[in-house]
């Protein structure tokens, strides 16, 4: 095997044997196979697909990469949740501690922020003295004391996927859909939780734009847990909107809290319900009230002990950017549109994201709104304000905002798009 005939067999359209597939993960995981090599079969890929056979060999090939954990010491069933990645979407943050708080274990392994999208473990480490990173038995550990844990995936595990995961951020081949579904059920089969609630986003700030799209990816990965024993179910949500109100690491972790605290903007609020009750469901833990949870406090307690747990001070300052730009509402009426790919993008530039897998982020950086679709504005009011470090960002940041606000005229206000669009099973 070499990987000019595997690169030059997708590139022609052609179908990669299980022989290719199980050798060019193989070789690139050692690093036989050189990044540049892997990026234009990656990019063969975006451009002419996988069948579902292949798809499926490729996961596997992940898999085998690797380790795999076992959960079945815990007391409790175990659940777990992943999103394909939006704008503002922090919902694993209050989602974790509110589903171990209503009696499942969440063995939560994240990623980092994904071009234009947030990384959980990004937002979290703005937390003083966090740690993303532990040991197969700090995990288990922590999930057995608290049940929850938010943790980056340790390196015996789908170590194929922690370098093309890396990879796809910088050479624009995050949207390919085999790719996007392989990272995504190789990393949560080989982590062995019991079952799976995946929120697909839709929309200008999701990597699917359309629903089909979006039913396409998850339908390959409802059939990938399915066919591995992981009993799975996914939710295709609108990400044509930025959710919430805050876009960037430390911005968001404060909404997150006000979450727990039961606030925080309606839309995060009713997707965590929604994903948790999914979850609870797939557990067999059909009794639980989620909302009881979130309302009572218990989620909170959860949290505190899941960030202590890992090192963190639940009650420490978060970091703030060190400069702001406000940018005001062009006219008076209602705001009828907000671009959440803009609204990413501009966050990226501001320092809330990476331009290359080496780089490091802004704790403080991001995007804080001041209003939603629906809402009226008065023109030269505050729409957003930005945030950064490096005030010299500002204006490649308004850049990407240009078109991305519409304002309707007074009493014109948009039919609201339902967050939860689609369910499949």
């Amino acid at each position: 095997m070499d990987a000019i005939s595997v690169i030059r067999t997708k590139r022609d359209r052609g179908r990669l044997s299980d022989e290719q597939i199980d050798w060019v993960i193989d070789a690139y995981t050692r690093g036989v196979v050189a990044d540049e090599q892997m990026s234009a079969l990656a990019m063969a890929i975006l451009l002419n697909g996988m069948d579902r056979s292949e798809i499926a060999r490729w996961t596997a090939a992940m898999i085998a990469s690797g380790e795999r954990m076992d959960f079945s010491s815990l007391s409790r069933p175990t659940a777990d949740k992943h999103s394909t990645g939006g704008v503002g979407d922090k919902i694993t943050l209050p989602l974790a501690p509110l589903v171990a708080a209503c009696g499942a274990a969440v063995p939560q392994l994240s990623g980092r922020g994904l071009g234009h999208t947030g990384g959980t473990l990004d937002k979290l480490e703005s937390i003083p003295g966090w740690r993303a990173t532990l040991s197969n038995a700090e995990m288990l550990s922590v999930l057995d004391e608290v049940g929850a844990v938010i943790c980056a995936a340790g390196d015996g595990l789908a170590p194929a996927d922690k370098k093309l995961y890396a990879l796809r951020d910088v050479t624009a081949t995050v949207e390919a859909i085999p790719l996007i579904a392989s990272s995504i059920m190789s990393k949560k089969i080989a982590e062995g939780t019991g079952s799976l609630v995946l929120d697909v986003k839709v929309g200008s700030g999701a990597f699917m734009k359309s629903l089909e799209d979006a039913r396409e990816l998850a339908a390959t990965m409802v059939g990938l847990g399915t066919d591995h024993g992981v009993r799975t179910v996914a939710l295709l949500t609108d990400m044509s909107v930025p959710l919430g109100l805050t876009a960037g690491n430390a911005l968001e972790v404060r909404e997150s809290v006000e979450v727990l605290a039961g606030g925080g903007p309606a839309d995060v609020v009713e997707l965590t319900l929604a994903l948790a009750r999914e979850m609870l469901d797939a557990a067999g833990l059909t009794d639980a009230d989620p909302a009881k949870a979130l309302a009572d406090g218990s989620a909170m307690d959860v949290w505190r002990r899941m960030i202590r747990a890992q090192g963190g001070d639940p009650d420490a300052t978060l970091p703030v950017a060190r400069e702001t730009h406000v940018v005001t509402a062009p006219a008076t009426g209602v705001l009828s549109g907000l671009d959440a790919y803009a609204v990413g993008l501009a966050a990226w530039r501001l320092g809330a994201g990476r331009a290359r897998k080496e780089d490091a982020v802004q704790a403080g950086a991001g995007i804080e709104l001041h209003a939603k679709p629906g809402d009226a504005v008065t023109e030269g009011a505050p729409l957003m304000t930005l945030h950064t470090d490096t005030p010299e960002q500002f204006g490649y940041a308004l850049q990407a905002l240009e078109d991305a606000v519409t304002v309707a005229a007074p009493g014109s206000a948009p039919a609201p798009t339902p967050i939860v669009l689609d369910r499949i099973a």
